[in-house]
């Protein structure tokens, strides 16, 4: 029998705020996803209201993503044309 998994939204936080929400089958994705360097790179030159979301002193975790989030990934996915694209910021990022 083989069962299809359904995605799963997690969160990243940056010293406990929400900023990047994706979706990912398995936990072992989405910490890949989390532990990819090119991912942490975006979350360092990101910023919103000029304040970085992140930086090399910051603490990131993965959790799963609560209600609110999961609500806002899937609005925020409907209102972008197909892509291979699975994250989204969770808050207003400055122009750059």
């Amino acid at each position: 029998m083989t069962e299809t998994l359904s995605l799963s939204i997690f969160t990243i936080e940056s010293d406990l705020k929400p900023v990047l929400a994706f979706a990912a089958k398995k936990h072992d994705e989405a910490d890949a996803f989390f532990r990819d360097e090119a991912v942490r790179t975006k979350l360092r030159s990101a910023s919103s209201n000029g304040v970085p979301l992140c930086d090399d002193l910051s603490i990131l975790r993965i959790r799963l993503a609560n209600a609110d989030e999961r609500a806002r990934y899937r609005e925020q996915m409907a209102e972008r044309p197909p892509t291979n694209l699975v994250a989204i910021f969770l808050v207003d990022v400055d122009a750059g």
